[in-house]
């Protein structure tokens, strides 16, 4: 160690090589030291000498052989290791890559002052030490800063990012969680009245974005005497979550429809209409607060959605009245969208016929004209620009009222300004737009639920003894096929797709000598796809038809028993001797097209089923289904009236397979089997209805399921 002092540190008054310069005959010597003069020359001396703490050199010789070799004697080792140990402590927080650098730059300062010291001055060692340490403290302190900042930031970003995901996973409420952990619930609305359809509409009040139930009730006093007993009429608004009561609307006549989705004025959220027999009134939806009302009488149909026919920017109603006094004498009412009043005058028509009343409906031609189909027992359209000049006097029409077609204008009947859509001896039970979800969603008042419905074909239901079905073409109002069977036609269809020709089919049911048969039409042609028979339940209720994600449609239907066809000739029940049994069994069946010989039974009740409906969960790909039943009890002689909704997916997963029917083709697909069956109604998953109307009926047009859906009272 000596021996390496000794060549990098000059003595005072001794000639030699200056400081820092290359010796080779010390560098020879150096080449036979031991490991001890490594270790030295490899850890610094901040520049400084062992002997002496401002560094300078001790007057003894430290480079010669004597020296080195008096370093190998064992109290000098000693004294060695004790220095080694304070220059350690010196240094406790120091690197050995920091070390290195503060060597090399001390160095450099020492070799200066030594310099200067040979000029004749021994005060720039120490000048030069301090300057060497003063700049190391400097550039320690800006890179401990630098790290300081990077880190911050590194860390503000991740803790902020850290500290959101956890507000919103933890302190904002999930609206949806409640549907999810309930699927299905079930609700007594008091008496049930009789069999008579309810007002049910699907719509989402409470913001959460699935639709709840709004439903008319009629319930009677709880008075003991029952002489002094009184119906209580109402407008309840349940849950889709749970079925809890949001609110209820006290009304003065039983309710006949309940409609929503309409923008009154400026108001939002959307209002709802409650229509009775003489009274119309707009409600919030959200509330049930009164927005507005209008006064008519013999109330007998729905609203229709129409174009804004006043200019206000706000589209208006129309609503048909029946007077008693005037049976043949219908009349069609303008209602303000903006304001809920009566716009001018009703506007009767003398219509030729009688029987079940058609209608409303409002189309819209190819060129932009807009027509009123209504009838009783037959079906006219009349221009909507004539129902407005007659209701109000007025000769400024409204852009939506100046369009005119030519082509309806020449099929319209000089002497009674009509448009003949149908006419015969044979009354019209049903008419319909031949777009899918139509029973399902048509009497909403938002412009979704309306989008293609006023530029389709028609379906029309007709018949007295026998029932016939056609397909009317809205271009020329020509049949493009007809279908006629021999038993009655009792619900009205549903629209969806059973084959994979891209044309909406038609699932319905008709019904005689206590059979009740289900059948399918196909769209395209009309003939025969599917069809099945049930022991006759006593139920009349409408159909639905439900899209999947496959592009096929499920369809949904109330039956008894079904009845199997033997090969011998003989028809017996699926479970037998259970026609005779009262009460019936009735069971909700689903039909999907790829197992035309498969039904699954979703569930089964002895109550009736007088209303049913069908909301979308687009979140979930799922779809509720909701039916209005009556429970015959023993303590009310009039039944309890009972809301239930149901998940289709978790009842799907609890369903039963039932067969109904073999396949009859030569060479057709070998029966499936139940774990097959099993496993492809559990992949099973729901889309809002493919619309498809009109000239455009090979182009499907989604419909945005923002909600609202409702059925039709019939």
């Amino acid at each position: 160690m000596a021996a390496a002092l000794s060549r990098a540190l000059k003595l005072p008054g001794k000639k030699g090589s200056e400081l820092g310069e290359y010796d080779p005959l010390t560098q020879a010597d150096s080449d036979d030291e031991s490991e001890e003069d490594d270790l030295v020359l490899n850890y610094p001396r901040n520049g400084l000498g062992r002997d002496t703490c401002l560094g300078t050199a001790p007057s003894k010789l430290r480079g010669s052989r004597s020296a080195r070799i008096r370093a190998k004697d064992g109290t000098q080792e000693e004294e060695e290791d004790e220095e080694e140990d304070e220059w350690r402590e010196q240094l406790p927080s120091k690197s050995r890559q920091d070390r290195g650098d503060m060597k090399g730059m001390q160095y450099w300062s020492h070799r200066e002052s030594s310099r200067d010291r040979m000029g004749g001055g021994g005060a720039g060692s120490l000048g030069g030490a301090g300057l060497g340490v003063h700049s190391t403290d400097l550039e320690l302190k800006r890179l401990r800063m630098k790290n300081v900042i990077r880190s911050a930031f590194f860390l503000v970003p991740v803790v902020c990012a850290t500290v959101l995901v956890l507000l919103c996973a933890f302190l904002i409420p999930c609206r949806k969680g409640e549907m999810e952990r309930k699927p299905q619930w079930e609700r007594a609305l008091g008496d049930a009245g009789g069999l008579t359809p309810h007002a049910l509409a699907l719509w989402d009040v409470d913001g959460d974005s699935v639709e709840d139930v709004l439903l008319g009730v009629t319930e009677w006093t709880n008075d003991t005497h029952p002489t002094q007993r009184n119906k209580l009429h109402s407008v309840v608004v349940l849950s889709a979550a749970s079925g809890r009561m949001l609110w209820r609307k006290p009304m003065a006549e039983p309710v006949m429809y309940v409609q929503c989705g309409l923008q009154h004025g400026s108001q939002r959220p959307a209002a709802c209409l409650l229509i009775s027999k003489s009274l119309l009134m707009a409600v919030n939806s959200s509330t049930g607060k009164n927005l507005s009302s209008v006064q008519l009488k013999n109330i007998e149909s729905q609203a229709v959605l129409l174009p804004d026919v006043q200019g206000d920017g706000v589209p208006d109603l129309l609503i048909a009245t029946l007077p008693a006094d005037e049976a043949l004498d219908l009349s069609l009412s303008l209602i303000s969208g903006l304001t809920g009043e009566q716009i001018g005058r009703p506007v009767p028509f003398h219509l030729f016929g009688q029987g079940k009343l058609t209608g409303p409906l409002l189309h819209q031609t190819e060129k932009g004209a807009y027509y009123i189909l209504f009838g009783l027992g037959s079906v006219e359209a009349i221009s909507l620009r004539d129902i407005y000049t007659r209701a109000t006097d007025k000769a400024q029409l409204s852009p939506a009222l100046k369009v005119k077609d030519s082509l309806w204008e020449k099929l319209k009947n000089t002497s009674t300004s009509f448009v003949h859509i149908y006419r015969g001896s044979e009354g019209v039970e049903f008419l319909l737009p031949f777009v899918a979800g139509f029973g399902n969603n048509h009497n909403n008042l938002d412009p979704v639920s309306n989008l293609n419905t006023t530029r389709s074909d028609w379906v029309l239901v007709y018949g007295s003894s026998s029932s016939k079905l056609s397909v009317i073409k809205q271009k020329d109002i020509h049949k493009t096929w007809t279908w006629t069977s021999s038993k009655l036609i009792q619900s009205q269809p549903s629209l969806g797709h059973f084959n994979d020709d891209g044309v909406l089919d038609l699932f319905f049911q008709h019904s005689s000598n206590g059979v009740m048969e289900a059948q399918v039409i196909d769209g395209a042609n009309g003939q025969p796809l599917w069809s099945a028979q049930f022991v006759c339940p006593h139920l009349v209720l409408e159909t639905s038809a439900i899209s999947t994600t496959t592009g096929q449609s499920v369809f949904l239907f109330w039956a008894s028993h079904p009845i199997r066809t033997q090969k011998n000739g003989t028809r017996t029940t699926v479970a037998p001797g259970v026609a005779a049994a009262e009460p019936f069994i009735r069971n909700l069946f689903l039909l999907h097209p790829a197992y035309p010989t498969i039904l699954l039974q979703l569930s089964s009740t002895t109550d009736t089923a007088v209303t049913s409906a069908v909301s979308y969960q687009e979140h979930q790909k799922d779809a509720t289904y909701v039916t209005v039943s009556s429970r015959p009890t023993t303590d009310s002689e009039f039944g309890a009236h009972i809301v239930k909704s149901m998940s289709l997916r978790s009842a799907i997963a609890k369903g039963q397979i039932v067969i109904v029917g073999e396949s009859n083709k030569p060479g057709g697909p070998v029966k499936p089997g139940v774990f097959e069956v099993n496993k492809f109604f559990s992949r099973l998953t729901f889309r809002p209805q493919v619309s498809r109307g009109g000239t455009n009926r090979g182009a499907p047009a989604r419909l945005k399921a923002t909600g609202r859906s409702a059925l039709q009272r019939h």
